[in-house]
């Protein structure tokens, strides 16, 4: 079964400058993995047009699927609506579809969908929305591009609705083992485990505990069966 291929944007300055801490690219490369689709590329980018235009161009085409996230709220700096439309010549503008959603969340609430609020229910021609089940705005989808919000309550909700739709691939399935050795002392006998299980993806992660290191391996793939004859393998250098 061919794998799909995914690509992600994380898009705002509060994320490069360190006010903020990114979920969203872990909770979705879980979340991928876990219906056969790979994550192979994650950028993190300014809010700077040009860059997030340039980017959406480049990585829809090179994927199977792009993800973005930020840049889709009510103030000045979430600029992804536009640089979605223009990445794909489409001109942009208040849905009512979009409207509707939010006119009933705010009056709810009695809250009033002014001028900054009506923002986020600018979608480009075309594209379809994605639910929001927690704060209304919709996210949408414009050919293989995936527009979701920052905020990763939303970001989570969002993807949970979009999942069902995409084109899965086989699960990978993966074990990690934890040996009490040094990256320094196992490297020679891991390469050669390696060199024999060509199908299967290791990684190697040393780690510090009460004083004593050690090493956790991990061992990823599509075949269990494989999987268990190189974790064999594996604890042996234990």
């Amino acid at each position: 079964m061919e794998q799909p291929n995914a690509s992600m944007l994380v898009i705002g300055d509060e994320l490069l400058s360190g006010r903020t801490q990114d979920a969203n690219m872990h909770h979705l490369a879980k979340e991928l993995t876990r219906i056969g689709v790979n994550l192979s590329e994650a950028r993190f980018i300014r809010d700077d047009s040009k860059i997030i235009v340039s980017n959406i161009i480049e990585l829809s085409k090179k994927f199977d699927y792009l993800f973005t996230s930020g840049g889709i709220g009510p103030t000045h700096d979430d600029i992804t609506t536009d640089c979605v439309a223009r990445a794909f010549d489409k001109k942009v503008s208040v849905r009512p579809d979009a409207f509707e959603i939010l006119k009933k969340y705010y009056d709810r609430k009695g809250i009033e969908l002014n001028e900054a609020r009506l923002r986020m229910a600018r979608i480009p021609e075309t594209a379809d929305l994605i639910e929001n089940p927690i704060s209304a705005a919709p996210g949408y989808i414009i050919e293989n591009v995936y527009v979701m919000a920052g905020v990763p309550k939303i970001f989570q909700s969002m993807l949970t609705t979009i999942l069902p739709k995409l084109k899965k691939g086989s699960p990978t399935f993966s074990i990690s083992i934890k040996l009490f050795k040094g990256e320094g002392d196992l490297a020679l006998e891991l390469e050669e485990i390696v060199s024999a299980f060509e199908k299967l993806n290791f990684g190697s992660y040393p780690f510090s505990e009460k004083g004593t290191y050690g090493t956790n391996i991990v061992i990823r793939g599509k075949d269990k069966n494989l999987i268990t004859k190189a974790e064999e393998k594996v604890r042996a250098l234990a």
